[in-house]
């Protein structure tokens, strides 16, 4: 009888054709089958100049899908963006590089534009026990379905578009259980950012990283993608849930979802992909969800983060190992030791990203705007993750829902997320934003970041300050 293998595992050995040395063991270096992957205008460039100058042709252009994404303007009306020359030549580059190699690419003026870690989704493009390898780190995502999502570098594309195969090293195993429910107004957002604040930056690193535990069962498929999304941030290189029937319904009503017959012969498979009862794992973590709070970043990563309801640390007080960084982060985050967060008043207010920008956390931010109006003196933003998602959401009157409150209904793209395009924030400014990474100059340079979810974004912005979004689940607003 084989060992008991873990999720992660049996998707790699399903995926190997052939070790080249330590065999079944952390660390194994193999040669991987990879079954898709998305592009970008950002991050593919160099690998099809590869291609070119080596006379080579994709293996397998239909494995390949490409969006429009990073440089784009979000500008509601389309003629009125700004992209300077440089975005121009990524994006014309992008385009003659799909007609030339045979590769689809979704162009701004799609239909179905918008941000990749969105896009293959909803598509239907990312299916139980693949393996989708991409060149942007949060592609981590796709772990929500149970299938190995990780980034891979410019060169490794280029191998990997030649080859469909990939050179790899397998990962460690860690588990994080999260038992019980989510408190009413805490959100998958808040979930991970605690997880990220309690095992660190580099908690997980060298990891593939299962979720597992009732309180993760319990959440639909976009909440299940925003956890594995954001566990990059903690190190992971890979995260992974077992499909449950939730994955199944929604692969089901994709327009890319396989046919019926298909499907029959599929999913009792992909009911067997799930981690042996007496699988090891090289690390465990146990989290409680009624334990956990509505979170937001204090600092300048991920795991500088705390409860709403807490107050800026002092760095004096922190294990020494900490106290430089979060000396630095206070400077640059213009913050003082002991303040109140919710006394931190902000400038803008953004809700959008591969992590929060789909049509559940919109519909989370329109209960909190509903009849209410942004703050005076902040500038609010939401740019939906794809144009299929600003399509939904103004079917069901949610963009006049933010354009009453004040917000720019602006059009799919990474926008806000990081300041590669015309939208992000001056020296100083200070945004709440339901992003994924805070760093020093990422929505802009000398911009200020504080991550939350959507919902806590909206509360933001309309009192102007960071804000315990249960407050207004009680009617109270201050």
């Amino acid at each position: 009888m084989s060992a008991p293998r873990t999720l992660y595992d049996k998707i790699i050995d399903a995926h190997r054709i052939m070790t080249f040395e330590g065999a079944n063991s952390p660390g194994e270096r193999l040669l991987l089958y990879i079954d898709r992957t998305v592009l970008n205008e950002y991050t593919s460039p160099q690998a099809f100049t590869g291609l070119r100058h080596a006379a080579r042709k994709p293996w397998c252009p239909e494995a390949a899908l490409g969006v429009v994404d990073h440089v784009n303007s979000t500008h509601p009306d389309p003629g009125a963006g700004r992209l300077d020359d440089g975005a121009r030549r990524q994006i014309a580059y992008f385009l003659e590089n799909g007609r030339d190699f045979g590769v689809e690419i979704l162009d701004v003026y799609d239909p179905r534009q918008g941000i990749e870690h969105v896009v293959m989704p909803e598509l239907g493009l990312v299916l139980p026990g693949m393996v989708i390898a991409a060149g942007d780190s949060h592609s981590t995502t796709y772990g929500a379905f149970g299938a190995v999502g990780f980034g891979i570098g410019t060169s490794d594309i280029e191998h990997m578009l030649a080859t469909q195969t990939l050179i790899y090293h397998r990962l460690k195993n860690m588990r994080i259980t999260v038992h019980g429910r989510l408190a009413v107004g805490i959100t998958a957002k808040d979930l991970i950012m605690e997880v990220i604040r309690q095992i660190g930056a580099a908690g997980a690193s060298g990891h593939a990283v299962e979720f597992a535990g009732e309180a993760i069962s319990a959440l639909d498929l976009e909440a299940r993608m925003t956890i594995c999304n954001m566990a990059v941030e903690c190190g992971a290189r890979v995260a992974l849930m077992a499909p449950d029937e939730k994955v199944i319904a929604y692969v089901a009503q994709r327009p890319r979802a396989p046919s019926a017959d298909l499907l029959n012969l599929a999913i009792p498979q992909w009911r067997t992909l799930r981690s042996d009862p007496d699988a090891s794992f090289d690390k465990e973590r146990t989290f409680n969800a009624s334990d956990i709070p509505p979170m937001v970043t204090w600092g300048t990563s991920p795991d500088q983060a705390l409860a709403i309801t807490d107050r800026v640390p002092d760095p004096e007080t922190l294990p020494a190992d900490r106290r430089a960084d979060a000396a630095r982060a206070l400077d640059y985050m213009g913050l003082k030791p002991n303040t109140r967060l919710q006394d931190i008043t902000i400038d803008r207010a953004f809700i959008g990203s591969c992590t929060n920008a789909r049509l559940s956390d919109l519909r989370d931010a329109a209960r909190i705007l509903k009849g209410r109006k942004v703050a005076p003196g902040v500038r609010a933003m939401i740019a939906p993750g794809s144009s299929l998602v600003r399509k939904a959401a103004e079917d069901e009157g949610l963009d006049r829902v933010f354009v009453e409150a004040g917000f720019e209904w602006r059009r799919s793209g990474c926008s806000l997320c990081l300041a590669m395009n015309d939208d992000s924030l001056a020296p100083g400014e200070r945004c709440a934003s339901s992003t994924n990474r805070n760093f020093e100059g990422r929505q802009g340079v000398g911009g200020r970041t504080h991550l939350m979810s959507p919902a806590m974004v909206a509360a933001a912005a309309v009192t102007g300050k960071l804000t315990d979004v249960r407050l207004f689940s009680t009617g109270v607003d201050d």
